[in-house]
């Protein structure tokens, strides 16, 4: 696949990323037999051998199950690890059995240090390469945060940082209290999401040079869903554009984000090993303005003013 440069850094990645998200095949650890163990062996397995270089995650992907999955993987290959990039999440808090808890975001200095620790205990590896505060906190307190960055790199726990589901006037905010530049903005993106085209998402990721990371490229589903109303539109154009690259429609609406000129890296999820190789196929369409703008008005049901 072809490479960027990640963000205002020294790393480059792979144009697609691949999410562990679904490894696991559940969100409940318990339930981690041992077919599911090795499926999610497989699924790292083959998007590392398919070329895929950044791997994403979060402390609450089958709580914490899907880094220790990955984890297992990186210590049966060793030489996986200075091959690929990493990246994981903390800042969201399931609720507990304490009388009144509730789900929660917290951004507070030792969360943000307990929640790195235990993810690189998971993942078995002594630097993350890009961590990133998983929704916003309403109650972040920007200072707070940078203190707890500010100690994490500087004990080489994490080399760069970013964020995940921030709008532009969030980022700003906490950007202004850091000292490093803010490396990624891990947001919804799809030809069924594309408020960050509009709502000043991605022209910030262009005016800073930050990396746009797609989550949910393929709408989580919708894609190809009959009964959906908007692939109802959408399917006549994607089916023509598909066959004329001789690829599947997914691919073509992966290609879709990569034509942006903000450099959008969509997340691939795939629990299924042939799905994470054949989507790779996406990263050498490269579709015309004509047909771009053709599958942004057959998405919107209406047309350019």
């Amino acid at each position: 696949m072809k490479t960027q440069r990640i963000g205002d850094s020294d790393l480059t990645g792979t144009r697609l990323s691949y999410g562990c998200m679904r490894i696991a095949g559940t969100w409940n650890p318990a339930e981690i037999t041992e077919e599911r163990r090795l499926n999610a062996h497989d699924c790292v397995i083959a998007a590392y051998e398919a070329g895929y270089t950044l791997f994403d995650h979060a402390d609450i992907y089958c709580r914490g199950g899907c880094e220790s999955l990955h984890g297992e993987v990186l210590a049966k290959i060793p030489s996986m690890r200075s091959e690929i990039l990493i990246a994981t999440k903390c800042g969201i808090r399931f609720k507990d059995d304490t009388a009144g808890s509730v789900n929660k975001y917290d951004f507070s200095y030792d969360h943000i240090i307990r929640s790195c620790e235990g993810s690189l205990k998971r993942l078995g590896i002594e630097t993350i390469d890009i961590y990133q505060l998983h929704r916003p906190d309403v109650l972040m307190n920007s200072e707070e945060v940078a203190r707890a960055f500010q100690r994490l790199h500087h004990e080489g726990k994490v080399r760069y940082f970013g964020v995940s589901n921030f709008f532009p006037s969030q980022l700003e905010v906490l950007q202004a209290a850091l000292p490093h530049q803010l490396v990624v903005n891990q947001v919804e993106i799809s030809l069924l999401k594309r408020e960050p085209f509009f709502d000043g998402t991605l022209d910030q990721c262009l005016q800073k040079r930050i990396t746009p990371l797609s989550w949910g490229p393929l709408a989580g589903g919708r894609l190809g869903n009959a009964d959906d109303e908007a692939w109802k539109r959408l399917e006549p154009v994607v089916t023509e554009i598909a066959k004329a690259h001789g690829v599947g429609m997914a691919e073509v609406a992966i290609a879709w984000l990569l034509k942006h000129p903000s450099e959008i890296m969509p997340i691939v999820g795939s629990a299924n090993p042939d799905r994470i190789r054949s989507l790779v196929r996406a990263d050498y369409i490269e579709l015309t303005r004509e047909q771009w703008y053709a599958l942004l008005v057959a998405a919107q049901g209406f047309p350019m003013p």
